[in-house]
Parts: structure tokens; sequence; C-alpha cells
């Protein structure tokens, strides 16, 4: 009988046709597929885990964009490097680089380290990170005292025993004994950004900082005095190679040379006007050197009388706040990060 109507249907013309066992098939498969597919997709999004293809691509250490602010020699041949992002990178002897575990995301100024397990670095939002195990992990340090209008902190120096000091905005000037565990206020709050601050020893401090300002303490921060300063221009850093010898420097060039223990200053002549950024004495050298804005660099002899002035390479016009003496090699950092001979710049990012 089905045979038959199946012929009968075949027999009528197209358009009074019904569907036929094809027709039906087709149909009923239509209706079917949708379901099959979304079953299929809930089967492997529950069911069915990714697998990794290929190696993962990591970032590297250091990039072209980081501005590294502060640089540290632990010993054993070591660097480290403290920026933005509160990024803390290592350089090992052999020039391998190694991200630290910094405890923090704010952007770190300055590092500096007692030995080659202690370090302390510091930065903006008051935030200071110690470590004790050679830099593998930094923790923040609690109860640091702030101030409720700006907390930036732009330098840190130490010395034996565990002391630090760290200057900033709104006259920070803070002090630690233990290593960095605790923090402590060495001067009242006020409207002034401090740049830097030498230990001399025996309780001897002096800081430098905005206006060609600057301080004097014997007796650890207890008490301070004005020293008076040849010019108003904003000092950046300073730096002496004995207790009695020291150098600043700030913008437009300007260099400051004392041979009383900082009670007194005298403007030396470098022939530039360029903004120069940090200053250290570099005792293998017997030399002073300084950095500054366009790559500039600036050296003396002990005496810090006559000045020479040049560019780590005249292909590289990055900023420096920081200079530091080691290995025989000068290190560089800022806006470019690298180390110099006297004669090669070797940028680590090129």
């Amino acid at each position: 009988m089905d045979r038959n109507n199946e012929l009968l249907r075949l027999a009528q013309p197209p358009a009074q046709r019904g569907p036929g066992l094809a027709g039906r098939a087709l149909k009923v498969t239509s209706s079917v597929v949708p379901w099959l597919i979304i079953g299929g997709l809930l089967w492997a999004g529950l069911f069915v885990k990714p697998a990794a293809v290929g190696n993962t691509v990591q970032p590297p250490v250091l990039e072209a964009r980081d501005h590294l602010y502060g640089v540290a020699a632990p010993g054993g041949g070591w660097v480290w490097l403290a920026g933005s992002g509160g990024k803390i990178v290592a350089v090992a002897p052999d020039g391998r680089l190694s991200l630290q575990a910094s405890g923090t995301g704010r952007t770190l100024q300055d590092i500096a380290a007692w030995d080659a397990q202690h370090g302390v670095a510091v930065g903006n939002d008051g935030v200071i990170v110690t470590t004790d195990d050679g830099g593998r992990i930094w923790t923040p340090a609690s109860d640091v005292p702030r101030s409720e209008v700006a907390n930036k902190l732009t330098r840190v120096r130490v010395a034996e025993g565990g002391r630090a000091v760290v200057v900033g905005e709104m006259g920070a000037i803070l002090a630690s004994d233990d290593y960095g565990a605790s923090w402590r206020r060495l001067r009242a709050e006020e409207d002034v950004a401090w740049n830097d601050v030498a230990l001399l020893g025996a309780g001897e401090l002096r800081v430098v900082g905005e206006f060609g300002r600057m301080l004097v303490s014997h007796d650890g921060g207890a008490s301070w005095r004005e020293a008076a300063a040849p010019v108003e221009t904003s000092l950046m850093a300073i730096a002496f190679r004995d207790a009695r010898h020291g150098v600043a420097v700030g913008l437009d060039g300007v260099v400051l040379a004392s041979e009383d223990g900082g009670e007194s200053w005298r403007r030396a002549e470098t022939g530039i006007h360029d903004h120069l950024l940090d200053v250290a004495w570099d005792e293998a050298g017997g030399r002073w050197v300084g950095a500054g804005v366009l790559g500039r660099w600036v050296s003396a002899p002990a005496d810090a009388k006559t000045w020479s002035a040049g560019r780590v390479d005249e292909r590289d016009l990055s900023w420096h706040t920081r200079v530091l003496p080691a290995g025989g090699e000068l290190w560089f950092a800022g806006a470019g990060v690298g180390r110099w001979d006297g004669a090669r710049w070797q940028p680590l990012v090129r």
C-alpha cells in the first residue's frame, strides 16, 4: 500500500506533491542537527581541557620602555636595578638578567645594598621594600611615616650596622637602624623636596634639595642647621670621598665642591648647562663622575677643580638619574641603562 501511494504521489504535478520519504527524512535531520551541535559544544566545554601548543612566550626581563632610576652593587659582581612599576632587575656577573619579586607595583626611585644579602629600595607613595636573602624576595616595610600631602621617596643611602637614611617630598628625612625593618622621621614635615643625603659616619649627615637648600647635622639627625649654598638652583645629588671632601650637582650644570665636610661650598665651572642628576666618587679611578640629561657625563680629579664633560654615546641622548662606579666601569641608570668604560657604551637594551 505504501509503495502504491508513493507511485501515485510521484504521478502528480510537482506543486501538488506532498513530502516524500527523502523529504521527510531531511526535515527530521534538519530539526535534530542543531541540537546535536549544541550538545557537542556543551560536552566540549565541560569535559575537554585545552592543551598548550608550543612554548609560552615570556616577556623580556628588561624592555626599552622601562625606566630604571636606581642602581646598586651588592657585591660579588652583581648589580641591582630598580624602577618603573616596582621592577627590580638583578644583573649577574656574566650579564644574565633576572626579575626579582619586589613586593610592590609602585615605581621605585632608588635602591641600595648593605651587602650581598641585605638591600633596600624606595619609591612613590612612600613605599620602602627590603630584602635579607640576596634579593630573591623583597618585603614592604610597615608603619613608614607618611605625609597627607605627598610621599615620593627619591633617594636612600646606607651605612654599616643596618643604618639607612631616606629623603623625599614634603621634607621627608627618614631613618632606620635595623636594615629597614622600622623607620622614624628625623625632621618635621615641610614644603620642600630633599633630593639626596650623604652619610659621613659618626652621626654626620648632609642633605641637598630644591632651590639650593642644604642641611647639616652632626648628631645623626637630632638637630639640623642650614648651610649656605652659592646658588639657588635645585641640587639633585651629593657625595663625599672622605669626611671633608664632597661634591654636589644640580640643574643647569651646577657643580659645587666642599673641602670642610660640607660646611661651606664653592662653585666649579664645567662649561655646560645641561641638568646634572647624580654624582659619585670613583675610588678605583681616583675621580669624581657625574650623570645627567642627554647622555651627559662630567668628571674631575680628586680636588674637583677642573671638570671635563661629554656624552656616553653621541647616538644615545637618554637621561640618567644615577651613576655607579663598579668593576672598573661606570653604570648609568635612567631612561637608558648600560655600562661605560670611558670609550664604549654598552646598553643593556638595544
